[in-house]
């Protein structure tokens, strides 16, 4: 799989400096962990779930999170469990390219229960997202998925949710992050990247963001998002991926674009146009909480609705300039620091103080691509949208 697969090689040719490599489920965790992207959450209940996550595949969708806990009723979870277990073999049949999948679970228990239960097709599996990780409750997960992954032979990878109330409330804070930390470090090899649970963290003082306010805007939150970056997500080889929350918005109607979209992959002239489209139709709020997540050292996001997608994956593609920088900072002559004006002679680039932001750069660069110097993020999703 590729992101961007989903377009022709020509579209891919007038787009790309540097076109997305090709990854597969077992590439590794590092690379798969950056080329996460918008991961699709869907609820487990879903009859046509084989197709659904075959027609996520020709939207661009690279990784998909298949929900047994809070998207479904209680009642409804023996029989998600059985559904899962059914459309895994009818996905295993068909012996086509597919998504990353994830089951996110409930308890323990079902981590074993259900890699026994899906047999051989087990190999389409590539983890569990584990809810409200703490210390305590995240050893009892860990541990059976560690046996799951040895009795099945199928490497099975963690996404641990941070969610509970321990970790937003400030008197517990400190002590909850080290503890997620300690167990974490001791998993560190089972551990894909880490997930932000920014809807519990609203519920716990019953608020809940407007669709022209990012999770940024509400200080609560961005005070729990920065303290989780700060302890997880360190650039000096001991973080993890943390990845963007969830978007709850999405009026947008896709296809009043696409008839005047699919006349050219470029909108020449007519990007403000389109801009203004998506503003109308709430995504401006999307686009600008996609930028504090960079902004903030978060990668990739979890989504809700296949509109988010594309967005999230236009402005996760390496700019032409953003590249240029990178490769100037990284090379073997500037090992000893320095610093120099940029090729674009518009800013400074320290080698020291920079390394680490080129490094995630050209990992990002190496799975999302590189854009062309005149390709932008309009022209990334005016030819994505084109494409469905």
């Amino acid at each position: 799989m590729r992101h961007f697969g989903h377009l022709s090689p020509a579209v891919r040719d007038s787009l790309f400096h540097q076109e997305p490599c090709e990854f597969t489920a077992a590439s590794p965790a590092r690379m798969l962990a950056t080329a996460l992207g918008a991961t699709l959450y869907s609820p487990a209940t879903r009859p046509k779930l084989a197709d659904d996550a075959l027609k996520q595949v020709g939207r661009g969708v690279v990784s998909m999170v298949l929900c047994l806990e809070d998207s479904i009723d209680d009642a409804d979870v023996a029989a998600a469990e059985d559904n899962l277990v059914r459309q895994f073999a009818d996905l295993d049949s068909r012996g086509v390219e597919l998504p990353l999948l994830f089951i996110r679970v409930r308890e323990p228990g079902q981590i074993q229960s259900l890699v026994e239960r899906l047999g051989p097709s087990v190999r389409r599996l590539s983890g569990f997202v584990l809810p409200k990780f703490t210390e305590e409750r995240g050893v009892p997960f860990l541990e059976a998925l560690t046996f799951a992954e040895s009795a099945s032979g199928q490497r099975l990878f963690a996404m641990p949710v941070l969610e509970s109330p321990e970790l937003l409330h400030l008197e517990t804070r400190t002590e909850t992050l080290a503890g997620i930390a300690r167990t974490l470090n001791k998993y560190r090899e089972r551990v894909l990247a880490l997930r932000l649970g920014v809807t519990d963290f609203c519920s716990a003082y019953g608020l809940r963001r407007s669709p022209d306010m990012t999770a940024y805007d509400v200080q609560i939150v961005a005070a729990v998002i920065a303290d989780v970056v700060n302890v997880l997500g360190r650039a000096d080889g001991t973080g993890y991926t943390v990845t963007g929350p969830v978007w709850e918005y999405f009026r947008l109607q896709e296809r009043m674009f696409k008839p005047q979209l699919r006349r050219s992959p470029f909108m020449e002239g007519r990007a403000e146009e389109l801009r203004t489209a998506l503003i109308e139709h709430d995504l401006d709020g999307l686009l600008r909480e996609i930028g504090l997540d960079r902004a903030n050292g978060l990668q990739g996001k979890t989504c809700i609705h296949p509109s988010h997608v594309l967005p999230v994956h236009a402005l996760s593609v390496v700019s032409h300039e953003e590249f240029s920088d990178a490769q100037d900072i990284l090379r073997p002559e500037r090992g000893g620091g320095g610093v120099m004006r940029s090729a674009y002679t518009n800013k400074m680039n320290e080698v020291k103080p920079h390394r680490a932001w080129a490094e995630r750069t050209l990992m990002r660069a190496e799975v999302f691509g590189v854009a062309k110097e005149e390709v932008g993020f309009v022209e990334l999703l005016t030819a994505g949208i084109s494409a469905e």
